[in-house]
């Protein structure tokens, strides 16, 4: 009977490893702020950050540089909390970049840059309610 409790015991304890394994790879979003204080102090996991890309009154995105290949560039971001910062992506511009209304960038911080290792587009057409499914 005491193996039986002693299995039991293991089972649970490694099942509380997993979820804790898990839940460790989580991220929540931050601030430019907060990911270049994580980055400083030695965190090495892709960060989330969301925020807007500034655009012009006729809805330009502002600060948008490609490199002559095409196959990366640079664009600045404004996070929740105001902060502007430069993000460079090592890849080609996303189709719809221009229509997002926000954008997550995960990545990390190297030196005063951050990189976005992928890029998440929140586009207003994928969202909005079509009229012949409204009543």
């Amino acid at each position: 009977m005491k193996a039986k409790y002693i299995l039991g015991i293991v089972i649970i304890a490694a099942a509380i490893v997993i979820i804790m394994t898990m839940t460790g790879d989580a991220s929540s979003y931050v601030s430019f702020t907060e990911a270049k204080d994580l980055s400083d102090k030695g965190f090495k996991r892709s960060i989330h950050v969301v925020g807007e890309l500034p655009k012009t009154a006729g809805g330009k995105i502002i600060g948008i540089e490609e490199s002559p290949d095409k196959l990366s560039f640079k664009f600045q971001m404004v996070d929740e909390d105001g902060f502007k910062q430069q993000v460079l992506h090592a890849n080609p511009i996303p189709a719809d970049f221009d229509k997002s209304e926000q954008v997550v960038i995960i990545g990390t911080y190297k030196g005063e840059i951050f990189i976005a290792e992928k890029i998440l587009l929140k586009c207003p057409s994928k969202y909005q309610e079509d009229p012949e499914f409204t009543s």
